[in-house]
């Protein structure tokens, strides 16, 4: 099994190959250095099986923003998903392979007046808003845009809380926008809510719906049929999670408030799709060792140095709230030793893990991070000129 040459395509492997075992068949090549992702396409594909199975009702629109890979895009586009698009460029990069602007929701409540005007170029009509001053601005740009009214619903325990920064009050502010945008003759189609990123309370959801039941009927009374009802993200996507107790909720939840097959539901999934299906290798490029004192030489610490960092790969540990787990590709027993990892930048805020306790690691070794497709090659930055690291793709035969 040579894997060291997979960029630009997608190699398949036998069934039952772990992400581990292509880790380290590809760090014990003499060729590589530089830190790397490897992106299992197979649990793309069977996470979408999941979600569509779980949620036969809900329509999902990929977050771009999660993971915006073209290769990503396009096993997403080719499952049959849609696409949430906060952005010009996100709008564009997903009409660039071909997908119809049909697919696209716009799922930005602010939006630059130049991104609206551009929505308004290619055709993509369907976005969100949450406030007076966008009806506005969408009346003078794009007036024949669907509009879905956001509204603020965050669930008890979230790895990422949206609603300090998107969605209006759902009693005090929801149906005065409507009545606004009623005024100024736009067309509302629907609502959305957004209970949080990496969602640990499966009853919001419940919340959510049984409020937007609510503003639907609320809507009707003053000339509108909302067509959307948009559960938003927050569905966990690492290793070993589930999203089975929110499916249930949500399940439960349309079939009493919203019996009606004709209301379009969707949803807004990343982390979901991706988290699990990338895993990163680093390579320790330096170590350092912490002595207890000068009369006493034992180790009480060791520093290891790694070949991305908190300005790369793992800007997720301060964007996202993320705690990566290091685990050694090489097989080493003995000591546990009180450990940290850094990153390659000049900056001492480049920790990546702060406190573990770690075998020990010499210079050249391979630390393996699972869970690292949601929130982390978008997010990185060519600080110190260090290059993003690369994905290399595999897909089990089972699903080629």
């Amino acid at each position: 099994m040579n894997l060291t040459n997979l960029d630009e395509c997608i190699h398949v492997v036998d069934d039952g190959t772990s992400l581990e075992k292509v880790l380290r068949n590809i760090t014990e090549s003499e060729v590589q250095e530089d830190a790397f992702y490897v992106f299992d396409v197979g649990d793309i594909v069977r996470k979408y099986e999941i979600f569509t199975s779980k949620l036969p009702r809900v329509t999902p629109f990929y977050a771009v923003k999660c993971n915006n890979k073209t290769i990503v895009l396009e096993v997403l586009a080719t499952l049959g998903a849609n696409f949430d698009c906060a952005s010009k460029g996100e709008i564009n990069q997903v009409l660039d392979l071909g997908i119809d602007q049909s697919r696209i929701l716009f799922a930005k409540p602010t939006k630059l007046a130049s991104h609206i005007r551009y929505a308004a170029t290619v055709g993509v009509d369907l976005m969100t808003f949450d406030n007076e001053s966008e009806l506005h601005k969408v009346k003078s740009l794009y007036p024949d845009a669907r509009l879905i009214i956001r509204v603020r619903c965050d669930a008890d325990v979230a790895q990422c809380p949206l609603g300090a920064k998107f969605g209006c009050d759902i009693i005090t502010e929801a149906p005065r926008l409507i009545r606004a945008a009623s005024f100024l003759g736009l067309e509302v189609v629907g609502m959305s809510f957004h209970v949080g990123s990496g969602c640990e309370d499966p009853p919001v959801f419940r919340r959510g719906i049984a409020a937007a039941r609510k503003l639907f009927d609320y809507a009707s009374t003053i000339g509108y049929n909302f067509e959307y009802l948009d559960l938003g993200g927050g569905y966990p996507g690492n290793t070993g999670t589930s999203i089975d107790k929110i499916a249930n909720v949500i399940n439960l939840a349309l079939e009493e408030f919203f019996p009606d097959p004709s209301v379009k539901v969707i949803a807004e999934p990343g982390r979901f799709f991706v988290a699990s299906a990338f895993a990163l290798a680093t390579n320790i490029h330096s170590k350092r060792e912490v002595h207890n004192n000068e009369q006493d030489d034992s180790v009480i610490h060791v520093m290891y140095y790694i070949n991305d960092g908190v300005y790369g790969a793992f800007n997720c540990v301060s964007n996202d709230n993320y705690h990566p787990i290091p685990v050694p590709l090489k097989s080493i027993g003995g000591k546990l030793t009180s450990s940290s990892i850094w990153g390659p930048t000049c900056d001492s805020m480049d920790l990546v893990v702060k406190n573990i306790n770690l075998p020990t690691m010499n210079i050249g070794d391979w630390i393996m991070f699972k869970d690292m497709g949601a929130y982390t090659i978008v997010g990185a930055t060519n600080f110190n000129s260090f290059p993003h690291s690369k994905v290399k793709a595999i897909i089990n035969k089972h699903y080629w």
